[in-house]
């Protein structure tokens, strides 16, 4: 139960299945698996409680599915609409396993707003508890309205209460860090800090699931899915932090510097021509850190291929004089182009967007340069180890 920003438009791993007050809802293929486990395993307690038949007990079960997942719904509702009340545009819901997330095309653009928009999801669930609680109380005893009602009001409750657990990616870690933020007004300085926080909380997590199983107040059908629920906590802080770190360093994205230069050769040139022309001719900025990028044109001279570093690399030396460079290059109709002027944080939008190795950097209509995915992620991620 989570607001994310993600601009990775096209890589969605939910089906769409229609739209909440505007809103485009998805569900994951995970969801059919939940549904399965509550609608057995419930369906079956219930059936015994209920005194009902098999398919009675499963029916219930399959009805607490619903509400569960329009629950979820209306706790991600709750984050939405709040964003977009504060001019934040929703992407869209997408429910899974583990509840459900809310993407949104930007982020809190204050401490305010993020702590309002976080907080939104958590209030919905304790106020969807607190009239499930009210319900159950006023139902009749071991009825299918009561049952319901009580599940409902204890899955509620339980929502509202571990997703203010101030911890990266929980709601409560999003309201830390707004409230870091805005007594550091360094948001991505509050974000490693919320972020660590949620790395604490993943691991008292397997701690306090490790004693429950102990004292048997869990069954070992209940371990894989909290040893899931702690691994998300995990990863999800871990991803935090480090987005945080790469935010930081995004003002230090300049096209025009960290491009490769490139050097055209004509259609058809030997590879082995084409390597020696581009070593032997002086390109600005280039180096052993940033080679030279091979430009293949046709012969109107206009730019039509790249070539693969990895693919030319890969030619034994002897063939290179017999191999023309088409054979190692990409179409430049294959790579998205990104212009020399843009900004760090709408370089890694268009990475993020369209995944790939090599991108055009383009002045208008003209090709200036290669940049390589490799040299994106040393600048933004210097510690981190990369494959060249």
């Amino acid at each position: 139960m989570e607001q994310r920003r993600r601009p990775r438009a096209g890589r969605r791993s939910g089906v769409q299945v229609g739209r909440v007050f505007g809103v485009p809802l998805y569900l994951n293929a995970s969801i059919l698996l939940l549904a399965v486990l509550i609608t057995v395993l419930y369906g079956e307690l219930a059936g015994q409680r209920l005194q009902l038949s098999p398919l009675g007990g499963y029916l219930v079960g399959a009805g607490f599915v619903v509400s569960l997942l329009g629950s979820v719904l209306a706790h991600e509702l709750g984050h939405a609409l709040t964003a977009r009340h504060f001019g934040i545009g929703v992407r869209g819901i997408t429910l899974e396993l583990l509840g459900g997330y809310t993407e949104m095309d930007r982020d809190a653009p204050s401490p305010r707003v993020d702590l309002l928009v976080s907080l939104a999801g958590p209030a919905v669930s304790a106020v969807l508890g607190v009239a499930a609680v009210a319900a159950t109380l006023a139902l009749p005893d071991r009825t299918v309205a009561d049952q319901l009602a009580f599940l409902l009001a204890a899955s509620n409750v339980i929502v509202a209460l571990f997703n203010i657990l101030p911890g990266l990616p929980l709601d409560g870690g999003r309201a830390l860090r707004a409230v870091i933020w805005a007594l550091t007004r360094d948001r991505h300085r509050a974000t490693e800090v919320a972020g660590q926080a949620g790395r604490v909380l993943a691991v008292g997590t397997a701690l306090l699931v490790a004693a429950l199983y102990a004292i048997d107040v869990l069954s070992l059908l209940a371990l894989p899915l909290m040893a899931l629920v702690t691994l998300t906590l995990w990863h999800g802080a871990g991803q935090s932090i480090r987005m945080s770190r790469i935010s930081r360093r995004l003002p230090l994205v300049d096209l025009a510097q960290l491009a490769r230069p490139v050097h055209t050769v004509p259609t058809g040139t030997p590879l082995a021509e084409a390597q020696r022309r581009a070593a032997e001719t002086h390109h600005p900025g280039a180096g052993p850190e940033r080679p030279v990028a091979l430009l293949v044109t046709d012969s109107a001279g206009r730019p039509v291929a790249v070539v693969d570093p990895a693919a030319a690399a890969a030619v034994p030396e002897a063939r290179r004089p017999w191999l023309a460079v088409d054979a190692v290059a990409r179409s430049i109709a294959d790579l998205p182009n990104v212009s020399v002027d843009t900004d760090g944080e709408r370089v890694l939008e268009t990475v993020q967007a369209h995944p790939g190795a090599q991108y055009l950097v383009t002045a208008g209509e003209d090709v200036v340069g290669i940049l390589h995915i490799a040299d994106l992620a040393q600048l933004l991620e210097p510690h981190r180890k990369m494959n060249t």
